[in-house]
């Protein structure tokens, strides 16, 4: 049975057909057919609508779900410096400088401002400490060095297995 309808069907290949509009030669293995008469749907039909509501649904929540990422993503930033400040004494936030050009560094020197950073311009950078009497040897040592621009510039690369490679 199954060989008869494959015989059958490649026969179709064999088989041309000259279209009464447009005069072309297709296979009738290629014709689409259609009816202006109404048919019944059957199972098919309504599997393929649900298809293609699912797939409007689909659709519709990737267009809502990139908008409603992007409206989080803004609130999220807008909240960023609220929560630097918070976590900055009131000493540092009244210096009025901007919470992204603050950077941790935590020992010796609490904290570095590089002053005009999130604008693309450094004009300054700044050390900010707590005074302390333990570290003041220390604080001054770090003083001295930049008043008298005893230190270097190096970068230094890590490498995808972790190891460091200094450039020239």
């Amino acid at each position: 049975m199954m060989d008869d309808f494959l015989t059958v069907f490649t026969n179709f290949k064999t088989i041309l057909c000259v279209c009464p509009n447009c005069k072309a030669l297709p296979r009738l293995s290629e014709l689409q057919i259609f009816s202006s008469k109404k048919t019944l749907k059957d199972w098919m039909d309504d599997w393929q609508e649900r298809m293609n509501g699912l797939e409007e649904k689909i659709n519709g929540f990737h267009e809502k779900e990139s908008k409603i990422r992007e409206d989080a993503a803004k609130r999220a930033q807008a909240q960023v410096p609220k929560l630097i400040k918070k976590s900055l004494s009131d000493h540092i936030v009244s210096l009025k400088y901007n919470p992204y050009d603050i950077k941790p560094i935590n020992h010796p020197i609490d904290l570095v401002v590089y002053d005009g950073m999130s604008d693309g311009d450094v004009k300054d950078v700044i050390f900010l400490h707590s005074k302390n009497k333990a570290m003041r040897e220390l604080h001054k040592s770090v003083h001295n060095v930049v008043e008298n621009k005893e230190y270097d510039w190096k970068v230094v690369r890590i490498s995808m297995d972790g190891k460091l490679e200094f450039e020239d």
